[in-house]
């Protein structure tokens, strides 16, 4: 009998076409699939806590996989580790029980979008949104407090068309922070919808630089439509922080 293998990872999305597996074998998953394949002798299919687009990051990914290691874990996390590129990393590897699922155990996760006021030095660039306007921090933490709890986030996502899921999520967590010139947007949720967590910051974004106010952004929580003015933040300064099980 297989045994159920929790894998916490992280890595650089720059140089990948997002988490899910793709034709072209660029995807994150499809990375560590072929590792696993070569540490299993065979295919090995993993399920993440969600997916992350082209160029946003982890700290703290969460997948599943099934399969049977005699050796341990040190030996399976050493095994796993080696011969990844370096923008992957694999954190930890624990055995768990058979009813975990990676995805539809989740609790809550956790991003952080990451904003630099100015232009970023070449070591930060990569890893965040410069955004050259001045931003009115109190303006925009009154827009996160009107987007906070149960609400129907349609104006907030980039699902085309009609709506084909359930587009009601909770945000029990919005928090705008400063230190230095450094902008950090703090979003917890049992869930979140595709880019959501990129469009309340191009909102807040816009709040900040004027172009929007907080008032506005709950007539497009009401309306379920959203304005020109907010633009969905690039992936580079999105970084999924937690998950909680």
């Amino acid at each position: 009998m297989s045994t159920r293998w929790r894998v916490i990872c992280a890595y650089d999305g720059g140089p990948f076409s997002g988490w899910q597996s793709q034709a072209g074998g660029n995807a994150i998953q499809d990375v560590i699939e072929a590792r696993l394949a070569a540490v299993f002798k065979g295919p090995v299919r993993i399920h993440g806590s969600g997916r992350t687009d082209a160029g946003v990051h982890a700290r703290a990914q969460v997948f599943h996989f099934d399969g049977e290691w005699p050796h341990g874990n040190p030996r399976l996390l050493a095994a796993l580790r080696c011969e990844l590129p370096p923008a992957i990393q694999i954190r930890s590897v624990r055995r768990v029980a058979p009813d975990f699922h990676a995805r539809f155990s989740v609790r809550a996760k956790r991003y952080i979008y990451h904003v630099h006021l100015g232009d970023a030095d070449p070591f930060s660039r990569p890893y965040c949104w410069p955004v050259f306007r001045p931003l009115d921090l109190g303006a925009m933490r009154a827009a996160a407090g009107v987007l906070l709890g149960r609400h129907d986030f349609r104006a907030f996502t980039a699902l085309n068309g009609p709506a084909r899921e359930d587009t009601v999520r909770e945000l029990t967590r919005l928090d705008v922070l400063r230190r230095g010139r450094r902008v950090r947007i703090v979003a917890e949720a049992p869930g979140f919808l595709y880019k959501m967590v990129r469009s309340l910051t191009g909102a807040l974004v816009a709040v900040g630089e004027g172009r929007l106010t907080p008032a506005a952004v709950g007539e497009m929580l009401t309306s379920g439509r959203r304005t020109p003015a907010v633009q969905t933040a690039p992936p580079q300064g999105l970084f999924l922080e937690r998950v909680w099980y």
